[in-house]
């Protein structure tokens, strides 16, 4: 493996933050951050669309006949895996033998491979596993759909199944008696859909083990055929998020060889949890989309939020006979239809028509500068691809252009920055960038990752590539090449390598940005650099912070913090200014025109009108970037000497000195919101009549007394506002119980800090005082956290036994609207797993050998 070692950020696990193996001569000779590592892989690809990015910064590469789940910034470190192995057909009819050799049979007769491979794989949103991270549809080249979820309580690599979709497709079929793909009435009558509602559900009689006395149907060679077409899936792709007051749901679209699309509804937990347990997934069939007429070889989805009280959902399709379809969906009926339903979906448009050339791959996005635009790439088996603009709002399709990009088939297509640029990936081992301007692609030139300073893997060892995935912060791009391994040295990496994943940075690409309030960024100490080219990583780091403005995208910054912390290492004062322009471009009420210190000074005490979303960015980016060579209890410990001496603090440099106390500023601001927001809930829930406590989807306030404490010890510091709402709540009897006790001796702890709490300890027969144990506290009630296992924040590492409300993270400013607080509280609205300083989903905590989520 020595001659593939790459210099490349590394990920310091135990400290929780990232170093980097490039010195400061290597990142002062180029204008771009360090080369992530190549990630070596021992399964090779055979389909495209190979890889897949997740909205929790996890990668899923279909290898051969497993799948591998890692994390981008640790190439070498642990991986998940799911193991694909042989199935036993569905039986459901036997054909005569002279049949077998029927033109429609003569493929399935034929069949002999024993070992499937993956063909697709896709994640879904987070929110719908039971810990509201992401869950993995996988299809294998036996045309069987399973969908998997993290080991989060499990303790082992491989990843657990959730429900096997083949499974409960057949179910229904049989139900059905394969009489097309309608639902009889007498099916709906027995309300036989109930049978594939739970995943947990037993089964009642096993289909892979039918006794040798049932007597199964003599069916016709067609009919045979159809039968196995409608159970042969080689496709799946889950669409976004859909809301309404009732349920969030994310609907898993899965195309097979008939033609036609199956659609599951999968339900996000009323409640999620991190314990043991088998807890079921609800899962609902909807129904079919006769989508196509051969098979359907590529699906995408897009949602629409121009209006927010009309919603829109989009489907894409493409198919082996080579048209492409749009469809628009019922957003409303595809959340909260009962029964089986097949007019979920109206056409659109058929973009393509059928011809020779089967349709490969799909990529859909918004247009950035119209949100009712949608602009559609379709790679094709020929090697070309096509760019369609669409306007939703006036049914208006038009085509920008067709592209003979490739040799072979497009094997993958990747928008970024929000449709200025699109990365195409074929068999031919090329992988292009393009830029669109004027309704027309523009190509400039890929740089390969590769150092100059050691060896790597050249592209001539290279056979092919097989997908492409963009970053969730358009900074990487990340391709699946598949090894020549006649080219490898046949002793050591010919025996084991396969595949591996190239990382390109894209971030210095030159894509159109127009910032709402252009500035110009520091290069005064840039010398030997491309100024153009620090000037575009300015405008590109910007306008990806700025997408995390929609309340509804995951915080998931980890490429933006790799790149900013490589260029601090020679360029620390170019990465200060970006970031104190992003602040003055961002926050309301802040100026272009202030000097940076007076920026810094501004931002601490300017908080109080800032949105939490704004708050949590600002969060994260002091955390690990600004400070990231320190650890979190470092930070406690500097943060609190800062607090106490009023902003001074003679043991550590001034400019982390400035950094902590606005860090410290934003946590305080925020934990204002959500003392204040605590109590004003409690006063709401009084005057509520029937509210009972915890109930299912409803959020309630704990921790009142320690929030009380918490007011007295800073009542300097806090608001007058919140001290009079707190002074009512607290005049009346007290929910919570200010007297706690340590788990491990029962001593009581008294409140001293909002982060841990000390334990008086027993006092033994000598009068003294045994060890006192330091006891974490809740992040989000306060009290002391109970021996159970605690949600994680890896940005601040901060544990909770309790979430946070919903409208925490929706606050535009620290007013408490009694209003804002009696209608949040009047919806069922689960708390998401989300820290209330960070904002970034919380998990269990795994051990090191074990692959989790880094969003930060």
């Amino acid at each position: 493996m020595d001659g593939f070692d790459l210099h490349f950020p590394l990920w310091n696990k135990e400290e929780g933050r990232a170093t980097l193996t490039s010195d400061k001569h290597m990142a002062s000779s180029s204008s771009s951050p360090a080369p992530l590592q190549t990630t070596m892989l021992l399964g090779s690809p055979s389909f495209p669309n190979a890889i897949a990015w997740s909205q929790d910064n996890l990668l899923a590469v279909a290898t051969a006949h497993f799948v591998t789940i890692l994390r981008p910034d640790m190439p070498h470190g642990p991986r998940g895996i799911i193991k694909i192995s042989p199935i036993e057909p569905f039986l459901f009819g036997f054909v005569e033998r002279k049949d077998l050799i029927s033109g429609c049979l003569l493929p399935i007769s034929l069949y002999r491979d024993d070992k499937p491979v993956v063909q697709s794989i896709s994640w879904s949103p987070l929110g719908i596993s039971l810990n509201s991270g992401c869950l993995l549809a996988v299809c294998t080249s036996e045309g069987h759909v399973k969908v998997y979820r993290p080991p989060f309580c499990d303790f082992c690599s491989e990843w657990i199944e959730v429900v096997n979709v083949s499974e409960r497709l057949f179910e229904y079929l049989q139900c059905t008696e394969f009489q097309g793909t309608g639902t009889p009435l007498e099916f709906s009558k027995r309300n036989a859909s109930d049978e594939i509602d739970s995943v947990a559900k037993p089964k009642k009689k096993s289909l892979k083990t039918v006794p040798e006395n049932d007597m199964l149907p003599v069916i016709s060679a067609d009919q045979y055929a159809t039968r196995s077409a409608v159970l042969s899936s080689i496709v799946v792709s889950w669409s976004p998020l859909l809301h309404d007051i009732h349920a969030t749901v994310s609907l898993l679209a899965v195309g097979g060889k008939s033609g036609k699309i199956s659609l599951w509804r999968f339900y996000a937990p009323d409640c999620y949890t991190i314990e043991g347990g088998k807890i079921p997934s609800a899962v609902k069939f909807v129904g079919f989309l006769e989508a196509h007429n051969s098979w359907v070889t590529t699906i995408s989805w897009l949602s629409f939020s121009v209006n927010s009280s009309n919603p829109q959902i989009l489907l894409v399709t493409g198919s082996s006979d080579g048209s492409v379809k749009v469809w628009l969906g019922d957003y409303h009926k595809l959340i909260k239809s009962t029964e089986v339903d097949q007019n979920v979906f109206i056409l659109l448009k058929e973009v393509i028509t059928v011809n020779v050339v089967p349709v490969s791959v799909l990529s859909v996005t918004v247009h950035v500068q119209c949100s009712s635009k949608m602009l559609l790439a379709i790679g094709k088996g020929s090697g070309s691809f096509e760019i369609w603009l669409c306007d939703i709002s006036s049914k208006e399709f038009n085509k920008l252009g067709s592209y003979d990009a490739h040799d072979y088939i497009v094997t993958g297509l990747a928008w970024a920055f929000g449709g200025r640029c699109l990365y195409s990936c074929s068999q031919d081992n090329l992988v292009r960038s393009w830029i669109l301007r004027d309704r027309c692609l523009d190509e400039v030139p890929v740089h390969m990752p590769h150092n100059n300073n050691s060896s790597s893997a050249s592209d001539d060892v290279y056979d092919s590539c097989l997908g492409a995935a963009v970053s969730p912060g358009n900074l990487v791009v990340a391709t699946v090449h598949c090894f020549d391994v006649e080219k490898l040295n046949r002793m050591y990496e010919g025996r084991v390598l396969r595949a591996a994943i190239e990382y390109h940075w894209i971030g210095g690409l030159h894509v159109d940005i127009c910032l709402n309030r252009p500035v110009p960024f520091y290069t005064e100490e840039l010398s030997g650099l491309a100024e153009k080219d620090l000037t575009n990583w300015g405008s590109n780091i910007i306008w990806s912070l700025n997408q995390y403005q929609c309340l509804d995208r995951p915080l998931v910054l980890l490429d933006i913090i790799l790149a900013l912390l490589d260029f601090k290492v020679s360029m620390p004062r170019y990465v200060e200014h970006l970031l104190i322009k992003w602040i003055s471009l961002s926050f309301p009420g802040f100026h272009t025109d202030l000097p940076n210190e007076k920026t810094l000074l501004q931002v601490s005490s300017s908080l109080s009108g800032v949105p939490s979303r704004m708050l949590h960015l600002l969060n994260i980016i002091c955390r690990r970037v600004m400070l990231a060579q320190l650890d979190a209890d470092e930070i406690t410990r500097i943060s609190s000497e800062v607090q106490n001496t009023k902003g001074e603090c003679c043991s550590m440099d001034e400019q982390v000195t400035k950094w902590i106390a606005i860090l410290g500023s934003s946590e305080r601001e925020l934990r204002e919101r959500l003392v204040g927001f605590s109590f004003c809930a409690s006063q709401t829930s009084k005057s509520r009549p029937g509210a009972t406590p915890f109930q299912t989807g409803h959020w309630y306030p704990v921790g009142l007394a320690q929030m009380e404490q918490w007011i007295a010890l800073n009542n300097d510091h806090v608001r007058g506002e919140l001290k009079s709402i707190a002074s009512e709540v607290t005049n009346e009897k007290s929910r919570c119980s200010a007297v706690e006790s340590c788990s491990y001796c029962s001593a009581s702890v008294p409140f001293e800090s909002p982060e841990f709490g000390l334990c008086q300890g027993k006092t033994s027969g000598s009068g003294s005082n045994d060890k006192r144990h330091k006891l974490s506290r809740c992040a989000v009630s306060m009290q002391v956290c109970p021996s159970i296992p605690l949600w994680f924040c890896v940005c601040c590492h901060r544990v909770a036994f309790r979430l946070a409300p919903d409208p925490l993270f929706r606050m535009s400013s620290s007013q408490f609207d009694s209003d804002f607080v009696t209608k949040s509280l009047s919806r069922a609205v689960s708390s998401k797993p989300l820290c209330p300083y960070c904002g970034i989903l919380l998990q269990r905590r795994q051990p090191d050998f074990l692959v989790s989520p880094l969003p930060v």
